[in-house]
């Protein structure tokens, strides 16, 4: 049976992340929360767990700051970081301290299964019944595995994730590589064959398609949270994409 530590400064957020999912379902038989810093170190280094989610703000300390001192303590634990913060540096942190990923917050129930599902599998050695490993690894717009990348383009790819509802460029991102545009989107695709504008726009899709298919939201609500504040520019590139609207697609299922 697998060990998990939830760490949240909010006891809402702690019960709500304990119910996202079915933990038993995946071999999870002792759960552990924190709601201060201290306190996670503490319980962490008691309790050994398999899998450990920090927020990246516990009060006014950092979830990498202890999840570097469980990583000099040599813990076996793989890590999550959630954030209500779509920022970089909190991307960057997390991705400099060996966390799994990055989840914004509040916690979309999908991501942090396939996630979830992935570390039992990758990291833990385990099983999930129905699921095949390659699958879980391999990104959904490139239909490669994470593996078969560059640590630079697996960065680029993390920060899309962690910021496809924002304002995200190529040329922001560059700059916080304070590398030149034109030659990192060079490197992206001949590493990927597709330009980052491209891949932005079909990871946005697979985002909008993803709440379209589960939630009742409305398409502008779904338009705005994956980064298009034009609603017709939004539904333009889903048609393009998937050639079919947003209704017709909700009516299918």
């Amino acid at each position: 049976m697998y060990k998990l530590l939830i760490v949240d400064d909010e006891p809402q957020i702690l019960e709500g992340v304990k119910r996202t999912l079915d933990w038993e379902k995946y071999g999870f038989g002792q759960i552990e929360t924190s709601e201060t810093y201290e306190g996670a170190i503490s319980k962490a280094v008691e309790f050994l767990p398999d899998l450990a989610i920090f927020d990246v703000c516990i009060g006014k300390q950092r979830g990498y700051d202890a999840i570097h001192k469980l990583n000099e303590l040599r813990l076996p634990s793989k890590y999550i970081m959630m954030s209500g913060y779509g920022e970089f540096q909190y991307a960057l942190e997390a991705i400099r301290c060996g966390a799994k990923d990055y989840l914004l917050k509040p916690v979309d129930r999908t991501k942090l299964q396939q996630l979830v599902e992935k570390i039992i599998v990758e990291d833990l050695h385990g099983t999930i019944e129905g699921s095949d490993r390659d699958d879980l690894d391999i990104d959904p717009v490139l239909g490669v595995r994470y593996d078969s990348l560059s640590k630079l383009t697996n960065r680029i790819l993390l920060i899309v994730k962690a910021e496809y509802a924002q304002n995200l460029n190529l040329k922001s991102v560059a700059e916080r590589f304070r590398m030149n545009g034109t030659y990192l989107g060079q490197l992206f695709l001949k590493e990927t064959h597709k330009k980052f504008s491209e891949y932005l726009m079909a990871y946005r899709m697979l985002k909008a398609q993803e709440r379209i298919q589960n939630t009742d939201e409305k398409i502008v609500s779904i338009a705005l949270s994956v980064g298009y504040p034009n609603l017709n520019y939004f539904y333009s590139h889903f048609h393009a994409y998937f050639d079919k609207s947003p209704s017709d697609l909700r009516r299918k299922e």
